[in-house]
């Protein structure tokens, strides 16, 4: 899925939202009678991540007889900063699900949300400063993200066992990182790093910035192989990885791609890929409106999730899992 969502608020104006506390029925900023409306504030309706998501939101509010509305933010930060800051005046839901699409440019907006009585689900991408930690960062909030540290550690630990499955050392190993601008990819990228040099018979060869279209991984993929022609390992986002095996087709290279769409999966079923960090995306949206209808009818939530938890083997997945598993994958590229 695309990530150009997580992009700097370097020179961002918030325009925080100071509502009373107090303001609203039995005392919160929530109307009598919305404890069951859901807000999902999504990366964008065009992008089937987020789609997908919103399907699993609206299927559980559904089920426990409540209803849900997409805000599309176009993955602009400033657009989905004024949604939240509107529907907290509205007064119209009692449930904000967000997926941040800058995780620093949304804090005044949520902290605001929550201090109002709303109930908070931070969904997927962390909110915050911290990239090492599903714990809020928002106090009042509900965390249920892919911690980006345990990310990378998954795939240095996929791409170390796909050198041992080579059975070659040295086993040379290169990174397609996200965006070097993005502080979440950079935190990412340190945990594939580390993760991989402290795996024996691995060489870490090369990191390129191999971002998130099959333009960009093609391109990457063609510096690499001029420069490391002999690499035998790929990591890389999934929408990279379909543009650099295209390029080295006929090469005898295992990929591992972050991404759990259909194609992903099928592609490590295939034997193409040999593993990916898997997040069923649609169970994930239900668990988060699951969460914040909880909550909102005052019951007791826990305060952190991490999303690979939801996943069969903690999320590290090859093709030897899909077979016995049934995993399709729950979104399309």
């Amino acid at each position: 899925m695309r990530r150009r969502w997580v992009a700097a608020a370097a020179g961002l104006v918030l325009l925080a939202a100071c509502a009373d506390p107090d303001d609203g029925a039995s005392g919160t900023g929530v109307a009598k009678g919305n404890a069951k409306s859901i807000a999902f504030f999504g990366f964008a309706k065009a992008n089937s991540f987020s789609t997908a998501t919103f399907e699993g939101v609206r299927e559980q509010a559904g089920k426990e007889g409540g209803k849900a509305e997409f805000f599309d933010s176009g993955f602009d930060a400033q657009t989905q900063v004024r949604q939240l800051q509107d529907a907290i005046t509205a007064k119209r839901f009692g449930v904000f699900v967000v997926q941040a699409v800058d995780g620093t440019a949304v804090v005044p907006a949520l902290r605001n949300a929550a201090q109002t009585g709303i109930a908070v689900v931070v969904q997927f991408t962390p909110v915050g400063v911290r990239y090492d930690t599903a714990e809020p960062q928002v106090p009042g909030t509900i965390s249920l993200v892919d911690v980006p540290t345990e990310n990378g550690k998954r795939l240095g630990r996929l791409g170390a066992a796909a050198c041992q499955s080579k059975k070659l050392r040295p086993c040379e190993v290169a990174y397609l990182e996200g965006l070097k601008t993005l502080p979440l990819d950079n935190a990412r990228t340190k945990a594939v790093v580390q993760t991989l040099k402290g795996a024996p018979g691995v060489k870490l060869v090369a990191q390129v910035e191999g971002g998130y279209t099959r333009d960009s991984g093609r391109k990457a993929m063609q510096d690499l192989l001029q420069a490391h022609p002999n690499v035998r390992v790929v990591i890389g986002s999934s929408q990279a990885l379909f543009g650099a095996e295209a390029v080295a087709k006929g090469k005898d290279i295992l990929y591992v791609g972050n991404g759990a769409s259909r194609q992903a999966v099928a592609a490590v079923r295939e034997g193409r890929w040999f593993g990916i960090p898997y997040l069923p995306v649609k169970t994930a949206g239900a668990k988060a409106a699951e969460l914040g209808l909880a909550k909102a009818r005052g019951q007791y939530v826990a305060p952190a999730t991490d999303l690979s938890t939801l996943a069969p083997n903690g999320g590290e997945v090859t093709k030897s899992l899909i077979a016995s598993s049934g995993i399709t994958g729950e979104y399309a590229e």
